[in-house]
């Protein structure tokens, strides 16, 4: 090989390696030298958001470059996935997300602009909630057996109402590990559901301890069962739904992370690092507990299988209860 033949080639090599440089993320030593945005799916003020927000002063911090929060709210949170699945995976943009965009989404629509499963590298679990059976507090009901029976004896004249897929989801587990026929009445959000709630227009909720707890402390509804496996830790005296009698019943919501599928495993262990740190600071910290949310984190591995688990649970409930995807 002549002298000027090995030169191109080096030449060439250099180039091609200078590319890359062009395109790639810089080494995690060199990371992050830009602000950093945390992109939410729902509305600021939304529970999501506000533990963003938190996050994010942690990370600030600790990662030595702004973070910032970008709501992208609309389309049951595929706006806000669908950008950052299609973001660089540079570790500058990630999905800091819940339950709805990672697992009730695949089956509640024909088809969804990113798929939750290959776009994406999870990072770790951030937090997880529980919903409460709920009626007003003058209602005739005093237990989840009383709820039960009343709508045994007459099918179809009871009523739930959600205004999330969590709440949705949970009221049809409900009726289907009872084998009762109660009424959905669809919201655009929990908070307009409660409204009709407290109003008279419709029987129970299973709601989100975000929403509903305050007016559960206040006594304007009347707590009957948790979702979730444990009894929450703001309600203690309120048994499970599995407690009371609706054996094997449990959902719930959940916050995590996420980032573009490609991004570097160094660039997304600094990330992952910062997070779960951020989790333990005294703003979520403060977030959890005015929530009634518990401080939730994993490896990227455990949130992987976690998230198989909640969408295999999540299509069998939305399959029994007979629901056709929009």
């Amino acid at each position: 090989m002549t002298h000027t033949l090995i030169r191109k080639v080096r030449q060439a090599a250099v180039s091609l390696l200078l590319g890359f440089a062009a395109t790639w993320p810089a080494h995690a030593a060199d990371y992050p030298d830009k602000p950093i945005t945390f992109v939410v799916p729902f509305g600021a003020g939304s529970a999501t958001d506000l533990l963003a927000r938190a996050l994010s002063a942690s990370v600030t911090e600790q990662a030595g470059q702004a973070v910032v929060v970008e709501n992208r709210p609309g389309a049951s949170g595929m706006i806000a996935a669908q950008h950052v699945a299609r973001a660089r995976g540079d570790g500058y943009t990630v999905l800091i997300t819940t339950n709805t965009t990672q697992a009730a989404n695949p089956h509640l629509f024909k088809k969804l602009p990113y798929d939750p499963m290959t776009d994406f590298m999870p990072l770790t679990g951030l937090g997880r909630g529980g919903q409460v059976l709920v009626v007003r507090a003058d209602a005739p009901f005093k237990t989840v057996h009383d709820v039960v029976r009343a709508a045994r004896q007459d099918p179809g004249k009871l009523s739930f109402g959600s205004g999330n897929s969590s709440s949705r989801m949970a009221g049809e587990m409900l009726k289907q590990l009872t084998g009762t026929d109660i009424v959905w009445v669809g919201y655009n959000s929990n908070p307009n559901a409660l409204n009709d709630l407290l109003g008279g227009h419709i029987d129970m909720m299973v709601i989100d301890t975000v929403t509903g707890l305050s007016q559960i402390e206040a006594g304007r509804l009347r707590p009957l069962g948790a979702s979730t496996r444990e009894r929450l830790p703001r309600l203690p005296q309120v048994p499970t739904l599995d407690e009371a009698g609706i054996k094997g019943y449990d959902m719930g919501y959940w916050f995590a992370a996420y980032v573009p599928r490609g991004t570097p495993a160094a660039v997304a262990d600094a990330l992952r690092q910062w997070l779960v740190a951020a989790v333990g600071s005294q703003g979520a910290q403060d977030f959890f507990r005015h929530s009634a949310t518990q401080a939730w984190t994993t490896t990227a591995a455990e949130l992987d299988d976690f998230q198989k688990a909640e969408l295999r649970k999540w299509g069998g409930v939305v399959k029994a209860a007979g629901i056709k995807p929009e």
